[in-house]
């Protein structure tokens, strides 16, 4: 065998065993063990290199950053176990039902507080299909549309800080979690604003597809419903603001903050009266579930990393990436095109933790020329590719046949809506979002912008 292809023979073997459905961390963890075996064998790995295993492993265990993964998980499922994120959507449909298209909107401006507060796609859409949907269906919306604006909506959790995807990303990439907050917050709120823009389209031109609710079905009218507004709207949209607030003013780490947001979602359940045992034991629950995939994933990822170093397949993608025609612009098409398509097959965490750090360094050299102008240009690079490759992979979770995001709510919707419908209610929103990404590429002042003010602290 030829030395220098073990590497590559390495990172396809584990791609293969992913594929197939072999679980994550130790698809990545028996790779490593078994080609560090191989890389010994043949005299190509110093076994002493493996001591450096158990160094890496602690230091995963002792990252201050990650502690934010659970937290903001927490603070999430509180808000969709007790009940206010229900009461969010259903308010907020009120509000807009008079005017046609209004539930798409409704739907629209609750998914993004929801992204806001939850960072979890799977959460956001499956709350929203059990919630949404059948309200949607029963004021006659089109069934494509309705899917599509809730699958869409749902993945917003990807790009809006703080985001569970934006955190892990910065882990793996080595840029600040505050930055890539804050160089996100305007692409997401841009995504959101063009989904309403769609909506309010459709509603004009096809009254039929998204007509207003029936006078008899807005319960709430005048002071009442203004009253029911800023009683279940203000209290979770302040701890958004107060949480993401305190990370772009500098006051507060993410793990800070995050660890807050927790303790807020709390005393937002107990002033509602919904704060039960069974609520927070769910919560702790998939909490738990969630964290746990993730670490194991990153313990594998660790073990994967170091010996693929070891057989020098960093340098192997680093030529090949630093060699491809058209610079800057052909490596960012290429690796682009390759997180979509990987977004098809493969979750976001696998995709993070074997790809994403075999690119940084590349990113950094091909890069960071374009940011000249600011203080540290390695760092903006790392954030806008950082904020890009969300967006790309949001874009992946929708697109047919295997998007994540349709699965999702695939597994809620009711029988009556079609897997058609919902791959059909999707493809408008993916070119909104190929629009996005575009303009991410075109535009980076949308990521560096607000950094540039100085808004934000890296952590």
């Amino acid at each position: 065998m030829n030395p220098d292809l073990l590497g590559p023979i390495m990172f396809g073997a584990a791609l293969l065993l992913i594929f197939i459905g072999y679980p994550v961390a130790f698809a990545l963890g028996g790779t490593a063990l078994a080609f560090a075996a191989i890389g010994i064998n043949m005299e190509l790995l110093d076994f002493a290199l493996l001591q450096a295993m158990s160094q890496r492993i602690f230091g995963v265990m002792q990252n201050y950053t990650l502690l934010a993964v659970p937290f903001f998980i927490l603070m999430g499922m509180l808000l969709e176990r007790t009940g206010l994120a229900e009461d969010l959507l259903k308010t907020m449909g009120i509000a807009f039902g008079r005017v046609r298209g209004g539930l798409g909107f409704s739907v629209v401006i609750v998914g993004t507080l929801l992204a806001a507060a939850t960072g979890v796609v799977g959460a956001t859409v499956v709350a929203m299909g059990l919630i949404a949907l059948p309200i949607m269906l029963q004021y006659h919306y089109s069934k494509s549309l309705a899917c599509g604006i809730i699958s869409a909506s749902g993945t917003l959790g990807q790009v809006i800080p703080p985001s569970i995807v934006l955190i892990v990303l910065a882990d793996q990439l080595g840029a600040p979690v505050g930055d890539l907050f804050v160089g996100s917050l305007v692409p997401g709120l841009m995504l959101s604003a063009m989904y309403m823009a769609y909506v309010g389209l459709v509603a004009i031109t096809r009254p039929k597809l998204a007509p207003a609710m029936p006078k008899e079905a807005r319960a709430m009218e005048g002071k009442k419903l203004s009253r029911e507004i800023g009683l279940v709207m203000i209290p979770p949209l302040a701890l958004i603001v107060v949480v993401l607030g305190s990370i772009f003013a500098g006051w507060a780490t993410p793990t800070e903050a995050g660890a807050f947001g927790a303790v807020g979602a709390m005393i937002l359940a107990v002033l509602k009266r919904r704060l039960t045992l069974s609520s927070v034991l769910d919560s702790m629950t998939e909490t738990a579930k969630l964290t746990s995939m993730v670490m194991f994933i990153l313990v594998g990822s660790q073990a994967f990393s170091l010996v693929f170093r070891g057989l020098y397949g960093d340098l192997w993608v680093e030529d090949l990436l630093t060699s491809l025609p058209g610079g800057a612009i052909g490596f960012l098409i290429l690796v682009n095109l390759a997180v979509f398509v990987l977004g098809f097959f493969i979750d976001f965490f696998e995709i993070a933790f074997i790809i994403v750090p075999l690119l940084a360094p590349v990113v950094v050299r091909i890069l960071a020329p374009m940011f000249a102008e600011f203080d540290e240009p390695g760092r903006m690079a790392l954030v806008w590719f950082g904020v890009m490759i969300g967006m790309n992979l949001q874009t992946s979770f929708l697109t047919p046949p295997f998007g994540f995001s349709l699965f999702y709510l695939r597994g809620v919707a009711p029988a009556s809506v079609s897997t058609a419908d919902i791959y059909r209610g999707a493809i408008p929103f993916i070119v909104i979002q190929l629009i996005g990404l575009l303009a991410l590429f075109y535009y980076p002042q949308l990521v560096t912008g607000l950094l540039s003010m100085g808004i934000g602290q890296s952590y």
